[in-house]
């Protein structure tokens, strides 16, 4: 074996290991959203974060990865479907030529590449789920993620990271605070929003009833295999194995994270007067999500601070949608679409190069700035048209009967846990 083929090796070990790791995540957007939400829901909510992997598959395979990374136009890829045509490889030399120019810079084989970037695609629709949890019907999530998936994340994706007009322009997200989270934070908004909150949730007045999760174990599990899935998450988006950048990433991951945990812990426990375990959790998984774009391009003494910022912004952000009667019952909005954004923005103001805070000027925030703004518009009225589109057909919320029984008998026929008594929900 020669040193190019052991490079090749090399990295291609270590971004499968860093797929799987992103596709275990999976596990933890399954506890995190199932504890958070009523036992009667349980098995509902399970199924949609396990089904939603098959279909995202399915869906990237087919249409969305040719879409997003397959040569084309500035807006949108126009070749590669179900993997068709040839790889772009560098050790092939400049001369050689394929459809997924946009992927060139990293050697490993497409079929890791693919896999790589399914498990974020996948990411993107799993978002959505906890977002519009406990009144969706199971077919039309389905159809959503399908479409999301195939079509709606891709084109996004390809504006920022296949050869688009974005990452032309110097938009910069190393992992995906844009292109993952806030595009399935945009989805999930359009979501709450055309479905509207659970029944119960507000009273006549506006006030705000709060439905308790129904097992906080569960959560803070799931959100530990996401702190965990994260080191893949963000130090895989390296695509080969460099020990020094796939270690600046992994530190600067796990700083924002712990950062995050206990600046949401403190901003709760002054405004709740309790250092709510929820807020808590979706501190971290804010900080977790706000240092995903700047991840590679800041030092660990910003990603501190980006992570202390983010904690404070996902305690304001739930008791905001709250106010506005968007019914989120995970945090998705406030953890995935609010700090999202703010650490895409994070990048023009931290980066080491060309970061407002750096001495880099405003050039590079205006453009994240701009990035932010395009994607979330495109996302949200492209959203807007499948949710209205399936609202019209196969219909989009369960009756009202069905949703006090409970989604585990109405949509699934079965109970998460059969035998014992528990309270009916709201």
């Amino acid at each position: 074996m020669d040193l190019m083929e052991a490079k090749v090796a090399l990295d291609t070990l270590w971004v499968v290991l860093a797929a799987c790791l992103v596709f275990f995540m999976n596990a933890g957007f399954a506890m995190l959203e199932t504890g958070l939400c009523q036992a009667k829901n349980a098995v509902n909510i399970l199924a949609k974060n396990f089904i939603v992997f098959a279909v995202s598959s399915l869906a990237f395979w087919t249409i969305g990865f040719g879409l997003m990374f397959g040569d084309g136009t500035p807006f949108v890829g126009l070749s590669g479907w179900f993997l068709g045509g040839a790889d772009n490889s560098p050790a092939m030399g400049d001369a050689y030529q394929g459809v997924f120019s946009s992927l060139s810079w990293t050697g490993v084989p497409l079929a890791a590449k693919f896999f790589f970037q399914l498990v974020f695609a996948g990411t993107a629709a799993t978002i959505v789920s906890g977002a519009v949890a406990e009144r969706v019907k199971f077919l039309s999530f389905i159809m959503f993620s399908f479409v999301l998936v195939a079509i709606v994340y891709p084109i996004g994706g390809h504006w920022a990271w296949g050869g688009g007009w974005l990452g032309s322009a110097g938009f910069r997200d190393f992992a995906g605070s844009t292109v993952v989270h806030s595009i399935g934070g945009w989805a999930a908004l359009t979501g709450v929003i055309i479905l509207g909150p659970r029944i119960g949730k507000y009273t006549a007045a506006g006030k705000v009833q709060p439905i308790p999760g129904h097992n906080m174990g569960f959560a803070t599990l799931g959100t530990l295999i996401l702190w965990l899935g994260w080191f893949g998450f963000n130090p895989g988006s390296t695509m080969a194995a460099d020990a020094g950048l796939i270690a600046t990433v992994a530190l600067n991951t796990n700083m924002a994270a712990a950062a995050g945990c206990l600046s949401a812990a403190a901003v709760a426990w002054i405004v709740l007067g309790k250092p709510d375990l929820s807020m808590i959790l979706n501190g971290t998984l804010a900080g977790l999500v706000a240092i995903t774009a700047p991840c590679a391009f800041v030092t660990t003494g910003s990603s501190v601070i980006i992570g202390l910022i983010a904690g404070v912004l996902v305690v304001v952000a739930v008791l905001f949608f709250d106010r506005m009667k968007l019914d989120d019952p995970v945090g998705a909005l406030s953890v995935h679409l609010v700090n999202g954004a703010f650490g895409t923005l994070a990048v023009g103001l931290f980066a080491t190069e060309g970061g407002l805070f750096m001495g880099g000027g405003i050039a590079s925030t205006l453009t994240q700035i701009e990035g932010i703004l395009a994607v979330g518009v495109f996302t949200a009225a492209a959203s807007a048209v499948v949710w209205y589109a399936l609202k019209a057909t196969v219909g989009i919320r369960v009756s009202a009967e069905e949703e006090r029984e409970g989604l585990d008998t109405g949509e699934h026929g079965m109970e998460a846990y059969p035998g014992f008594t528990s309270r009916a929900g709201i």
